[in-house]
């Protein structure tokens, strides 16, 4: 029984680690009831594959970053290790919960099913539970239809300003009273130079430099690999775990805009809209986490190689780009879009691997690891989506375009960096009088291709362009492009 005890509101934080233009917080503010700030751990979270230790250390740096802020509010986070359900049922014995306040989360299956879950908990236990839209994200369309424009409504709209109070807040006190019910979350992580650190505080300070100097370049070096890594904004990660907000990014963005920087801001803006557009599509079809979107590629039956799986994971597939790309996302959780688009065409056109035994592996690697962006990006780099540009990237043609002087690949194979440029790109190419004189054996001190690319390269292109006539791809392609196309695309 709830008799006696405290009525109190719970904020739920999820991928909306911020306290400024969250509307879950806004909204509990607004009550006369004190303030709960809650974060789980989940263990269906914690033990699914598409998740890495990078990113709950980030996750855990961007909760020290938030509670640094609300120390001054006599407040802290609550961080368990449980289940959702479990610790609201925990937290029961101590307050009556009025109000659970989150945001709508466009994840995986398990947290779909999670949710129903908990909405049959907070139904038989007379809890409120209030989700907000994510980022202008919308629940239950349909269609497209005006999609578009009210997305741009929503990031022209204001920011939540958010004044937090202490006495809005459960006490750091009484949160100490709480924790030892609780399996509770160390919140300390190593102290990694290679990853990006989470928190607010971290995203503003790589948005400033963005909007103050580096965008001057973004254009140029967008599909460079070792280039992109300067001139790119760097904030995917924040995005996608809420340490900023999309519309307060879209604010700063158009507020530095003038005729000098237009082109690269504009591109770069442009790039929030086509994330914005994939998270939606991935909420009205969420099937796209296991199955091609377009039902008519089912039929494509590929065979898992674990040989070729495994090369392809270490960066030991003999081609010295993709195996670059690969190693300097396994050890930086970063690699700019072009890199990760090649990495999934070689895995799924040249290797001829099924994109879902891509999906994991990249999922865990990347550190801005969002379900609404990577399941599309996958079937579109697999080329299964019907109505995108079948591109079967070249590795050889990216990497002599891309990072013709090999210093990207110079630093991510450096068993490679003391050979003559041409055959840092091409070390395949080498004949015995070469491998002699450069002290090199292939197959011994990197690896020999594990494919002959031209012919891996024809059997997908022939197969694929066929498949564009087949009558279930046509017709599919009919049903995403009701579902899906925006009127204008070109103001994306």
């Amino acid at each position: 029984m709830n008799i006696n005890k405290e009525e109190i509101n719970v904020v739920w934080l999820k991928r909306d680690l911020r306290l400024q233009d969250n509307e879950a917080i806004y909204n509990a503010l607004q009550s006369n009831k004190r303030t709960l700030f809650l974060y789980v751990f989940e263990n269906i979270l914690l033990e699914d594959s598409h998740y890495d230790k990078r990113h709950w250390n980030f996750i855990k740096e961007s909760i020290r970053d938030l509670n640094d802020d609300l120390k001054k509010y006599n407040t802290t986070i609550l961080c368990v290790q449980t289940e959702v359900v479990a610790a609201f049922n925990q937290l029961l014995s101590t307050y009556k919960i009025h109000t659970v306040f989150s945001h709508q989360e466009t994840g995986l299956l398990i947290t779909y099913n999670r949710d129903k879950i908990f909405t049959r908990y907070c139904r038989n236990n007379s809890i409120n539970w209030i989700e907000n839209k994510n980022n202008g994200i919308l629940r239950g369309l349909l269609t497209r239809e005006d999609w578009f424009e009210k997305w741009e409504d929503y990031m022209s709209d204001y920011q939540f300003e958010n004044k937090l109070a202490s006495e809005k807040f459960i006490s750091i006190d009484e949160i100490s009273s709480l924790e030892k019910y609780f399996q509770l979350v160390d919140l300390k992580t190593p102290k990694q130079a290679v990853f990006q650190k989470g928190g607010t505080k971290m995203a503003w300070r790589y948005a400033n430099s963005f909007f103050e100097k580096r965008h001057e370049k973004y254009m140029h070096n967008i599909s460079k690999p070792a280039l992109a890594r300067e001139s790119c904004s760097r904030l995917s990660p924040y995005i996608a775990w809420g340490n900023v907000s999309i519309r307060q990014i879209y604010h700063k963005a158009s507020a530095v805009k003038d005729a000098e920087n237009s082109r690269s801001l504009g591109a770069f803006v442009s790039r929030l809209r086509w994330q914005a557009h994939f998270i939606q599509k991935f909420e009205m079809e969420h099937t796209m986490e296991n199955a091609s979107l377009n039902m008519g590629y089912q039929k494509l039956k590929k065979t898992i190689s674990a040989e070729y799986q495994k090369a392809w994971e270490e960066g030991n597939t003999g081609f010295p780009l993709i195996d670059a790309c690969m190693r300097c996302l396994i050890e930086t959780g970063y690699l700019n879009f072009r890199m990760r688009a090649m990495l999934v065409s070689f895995f799924t056109h040249i290797l001829w691997q099924p994109w879902q035994a891509s999906s994991k592996h990249l999922s865990k690697m990347f550190l801005d690891f969002e379900p609404g962006i990577h399941f599309p990006q996958l079937q579109m780099g697999a080329g299964e989506t019907g109505i995108n540009t079948l591109r079967i990237y070249n590795p050889i043609k990216n990497s002599l375009a891309h990072d013709e002087d090999a210093t990207f690949i110079k630093k991510w194979c450096p068993e490679l960096a003391d050979l003559p440029i041409a055959f840092i790109h091409e070390p395949y190419l080498m004949t015995p009088l070469d491998e002699l004189f450069n002290n090199f054996k292939l197959g011994e001190n990197y690896p020999k291709p594990i494919v002959d690319i031209n012919s891996a390269r024809k059997r997908a292109s022939d197969i694929l362009w066929e498949m564009k006539k087949d009558p279930d791809v046509r017709s599919e392609n009919f049903r995403i492009l009701k579902k899906h196309t925006i009127t204008d695309r070109n103001s994306m």
